[in-house]
């Protein structure tokens, strides 16, 4: 080897040293700027009030709540409202959201971490809005981590989510796993909805008209206390109130599972509906319409609502100025809260809502269904069963123990 070949040699080596040197410190760079995010938020400069819409992507299924106003709504569900605090509650946790371990894959890896676009795996994509309807970030969600659980034995029960692997803007340099496993990051509309919708309080008369009409009738009573009486009641009928107790609490707490968008009366059944109509001790009006029964046992339903409200309080005889005060503050009060439950129930009145059937169950009842079974009545309690058998062998390993008072 000559010296000019010993020469090229050397400078090749260390062109490739240094390359190698190179490589290593670049490597080393990286991991070290990736360690530093450890414990760091995610989307530390997002400003949540400059928010106007998320958007929720899994498969072919797309989510959009949007802000319009002041008031945060479903766009899948004709604008119907959103929960509000479900959505605050959300946002909150993407604020939130830590990295605690920095994660360095190759694309290869992506589909084991569930970070390929939703189409293509099990990942949720949650697109957050800005002005003029522009994304300023995705969050790619990915796989799930759990933590292993035991149960009473010590063995082990399975396990629950902890920490989930994301991808912040489809940047692989961001992947990381994060301190929240964001559930609810799911494109399901009905999960979003607000299901503030409406609430019958103290009714004191109502009437079911069925198709049938002898399957129809009416009840009343005198106020929120007293019994319900049945309208036109007839010879040898008597009427079961433990039965029509039932209609004391009417649609106080019902709820509804969704709302249906564009809604076609003949095949829900509207155009014949069930009907109730509900008078409340304090002036409220309602009509309720029921549709016939859709898949899973759930009813379509539709209300109308209107109310009696005095805007001005009768003051009593002899009525002390400082008493008129206190009770006008309170009569205030709670005027307003009735014209703004009234606001609320009429806004929410122009939609059709799916009803599970346990949440409306009375509406269900026939006439027929009131009164008490005349069997049952004829019967007293006691007869007409038989007696039970007289255990001897224990009458008399009974006899020679000591009576009340005997030692």
């Amino acid at each position: 080897m000559n010296t000019k070949q010993l020469a090229l040699l050397v400078a090749v080596g260390v062109a490739l040293g240094g390359g190698g040197i190179y490589v290593r410190s670049r490597h080393s760079s990286s991991f070290k700027e990736s360690s530093s995010q450890l414990g760091g938020a995610v989307l530390a400069k997002l400003d949540a009030s400059t928010l106007s819409g998320l958007r929720i992507t899994s498969g072919t299924n797309h989510l959009n709540l949007l802000k319009l106003g002041e008031e945060w709504v479903v766009a899948e569900r004709g604008n119907f409202p959103a929960n509000f605090t479900s959505i605050g509650e959300f946002v909150r946790k993407l604020i939130d959201l830590k990295v605690t371990q920095p994660v360095q894959v190759g694309p290869s890896r992506l589909a084991a971490l569930e970070l390929l676009p939703p189409d293509k795996c099990a990942s949720v994509l949650v697109e957050l809005i800005g002005s003029g309807g522009k994304s300023v970030h995705s969050l790619l969600l990915g796989k799930k981590v759990s933590k292993e659980g035991k149960d009473d034995s010590g063995m082990g029960g399975g396990g629950w989510p902890i920490g989930r692997y994301i991808m912040l803007d489809g940047k692989t340099d961001s992947i990381a796993l994060v301190n929240e496993p964001l559930a609810n990051a799911e494109p399901k509309a009905e999960d979003w909805l607000e299901k503030e919708w409406f609430k019958v309080e103290q009714p004191i008369a109502l009437s079911l008209s069925h198709a049938e009409i002898t399957n129809s009738f009416a009840l009343s009573r005198t106020n929120e206390f007293s019994e319900w009486s049945l309208t036109g009641i007839q010879t040898g009928e008597k009427l079961d109130t433990s039965k029509a107790g039932a209609f004391s609490t009417l649609l106080s707490a019902a709820s509804f599972d969704d709302v249906l968008v564009n809604p076609q009366p003949t095949s829900l059944g509207l155009d014949t509906p069930l009907k109730a109509s509900i008078r409340t001790a304090s002036g409220w009006s309602y009509e309720v319409r029921v549709g016939k029964v859709q898949d899973g046992e759930k009813y379509p339903i539709q209300y109308t609502v209107s109310a009696e409200i005095p805007s001005q309080r009768q003051p009593s005889k002899d009525e002390k100025k400082e008493d008129a005060e206190k009770l006008d503050k309170t009569f205030n009060e709670k005027l307003k809260l009735q014209k703004d439950k009234l606001a609320t129930e009429q806004a929410r009145s122009k939609w059709t809502y799916l009803v599970s059937k346990w949440s409306i169950d009375p509406l269900f009842k026939k006439r027929s269904d009131l009164f008490v079974d005349p069997k049952a009545a004829a019967t007293p309690p006691g007869e007409g069963q038989d007696a039970s058998p007289i255990d001897l062998q224990g009458l008399q390993g009974l006899q020679g123990l000591p009576g009340k008072g005997q030692q």
